[in-house]
């Protein structure tokens, strides 16, 4: 049996900008995207703690140690900058891989900067 698992997790990042006028996605921090194991174009979910919404888009690298969460397209209408989300990306799996998976979950601080693995 195959089961939809949390592979990773950015907790309380904090959106630094939106541009609606850009044919969607994230633009996020290139390090948070390699220590949270997400790679460009992976689909993700986004979670606003702020507001309460939620939507899928996908994940465009940006900067390393730029702190930029950018929630571009029309998702840019359900966020505003300065609110925090939670990014999470899930995969699928046996149940003999997942007797030896972690999934990679990062706190990060109002500047977008890990603060704990």
């Amino acid at each position: 049996m195959k089961r939809i698992v949390l592979k990773s997790k950015i907790f309380r990042a904090t959106v630094t900008d939106t541009n609606v006028d850009y044919d969607g996605s994230l633009t996020l921090d290139g390090l948070l995207m390699r220590e949270a194991n997400l790679i460009p174009y992976e689909q993700i979910q986004v979670y606003n703690i702020t507001n309460g919404e939620i939507f899928t888009t996908y994940l465009i690298k940006g900067m390393d140690n730029s702190g930029e969460v950018v929630v571009n397209g029309v998702a840019a209408k359900k966020v505003s900058s300065g609110d925090k989300v939670i990014i999470v990306a899930y995969a699928t799996m046996d149940e003999a891989e997942m007797d030896f998976f972690t999934p990679k979950i990062l706190l990060v601080d109002d500047q977008n900067k890990i603060t704990s693995r």
